[in-house]
C-alpha cells in the first residue's frame, strides 16, 4: 500500500518539476530563433502524439480509424471548422464499420 502513495508523490513531484524548471532556468526572453520555433511547436506535437494513436486504435475496425484520420486531416487542411471535422470523422467511422458488419 505504501508503494501506491510513494508512486503518487513521486509522480506529483516530477510533474511539478517539469512545469517549474523552465520558469526558473529561463528568466530572460529566448532570442535564439531555432529554439523559439521549437518551443512554439511543442504543444501541437504533444497533442498530435497523444491523439493520433487514439484515433486509430479506438475503432472496432482499424481501417475505419485510419480512414477517419486521413479524412479529418484533409477536411481540416481545407479550413473547415472543428465541428465539421469531428462530424466528418465520426461519419467515416460509422459508415466503414457499418459496411464491414454487413459483409
Amino acid at each position: 500500500m505504501n508503494n501506491i502513495y510513494l508512486s503518487i508523490v513521486v509522480t506529483a513531484l516530477m510533474t511539478y518539476a517539469v512545469r517549474v524548471l523552465p520558469l526558473t532556468l529561463l528568466r530572460k526572453p529566448v532570442r535564439n530563433s531555432f529554439l523559439r520555433s521549437f518551443l512554439f511547436y511543442v504543444p501541437y506535437v504533444t497533442l498530435a502524439v497523444m491523439t493520433f494513436p487514439a484515433i486509430v486504435e479506438t475503432t472496432a475496425v482499424r481501417a475505419a480509424g485510419i480512414a477517419a484520420l486521413l479524412a479529418g486531416i484533409l477536411i481540416a487542411w481545407r479550413g473547415y471548422s472543428l465541428i465539421t471535422v469531428a462530424v466528418s470523422c465520426f461519419s467515416v467511422v460509422l459508415l466503414i464499420e457499418m459496411a464491414v458488419s454487413w459483409f
